[in-house]
């Protein structure tokens, strides 16, 4: 039997698209302005940190240290509401370019081609579009590779001029020393801590190449 075409929309059902997409730029507005939050926090925290650590030269720069695990807190804590504002964000623009776009620029909607089928099921059944990986990723690249380098970048000028510049490369692994933990294993994990920032990033951009290149320029079977 064959498939029953779908009548094009009449007024009434275009004049509930538009409230739709007018619902969807609302939501998709929230989660934006609470992403930004998140990463007021993380500025603000890495601020105080800053403050507390130059404060003096005899001024510890552990602060530095322990305000990064907030900031990994506050990455995470980010990527997941990003999950949330691309749902949002990916209807508004799967609308915008199968509803309005086609119906300025030729007046057809095009319903033979199913994209308000893709909406509908994403309705039914919603789901994240984007991985937790790839939401990190883009966090990273959007801001928090910044504020990490910004961090790291403070962590080692402060190991390196106080209490007085360091003469000598076994000086500053001895003032990275926390308490039994010795200076070098310090070190090691700050590469760690931003080799992981920055493989994440370049990971999530290759994964949004990839995506690009599937999806190409023209009408995808699939948002996100």
């Amino acid at each position: 039997m064959a498939e029953e075409k779908r009548k094009d929309l009449n007024a009434a059902e275009i004049g509930a698209v538009a409230h739709l997409y007018r619902a969807e730029v609302y939501r998709s507005t929230i989660w934006r302005t609470r992403l930004d939050t998140t990463t007021n926090w993380s500025v603000v925290t890495l601020g105080i940190a800053l403050s507390i650590t130059f404060a003096a030269p005899t001024a510890s720069a552990l602060p530095l240290v322990l305000v990064g695990i907030l900031l990994m807190f506050f990455l995470f804590l980010e990527a997941r509401r990003y999950r949330f504002f691309n749902v949002w964000r990916a209807r508004c623009r799967w609308m915008e370019t199968h509803f309005y776009a086609p119906m300025l620029h030729d007046g057809d909607l095009h319903l033979e081609e199913n994209w308000q089928k893709t909406l509908a099921e994403d309705y039914w059944r919603p789901e994240y579009h984007v991985s937790m990986m790839t939401a990190l990723g883009r966090r990273v690249r959007s801001n928090y590779l910044w504020i990490l380098l910004i961090q790291t970048l403070a962590y080692l000028a402060k190991l390196t001029v106080h209490p007085e510049p360091a003469t000598a490369f076994s000086q500053i692994v001895d003032r990275a020393a926390v308490g039994p933990i010795p200076g070098l294993i310090m070190l090691c994990l700050g590469g760690v801590y931003i080799a992981f920032a920055i493989g994440v990033a370049l990971w999530s951009r290759n994964q949004d190449r990839q995506r690009a290149l599937r999806r190409g320029t023209g009408r995808g079977s699939s948002m996100g």
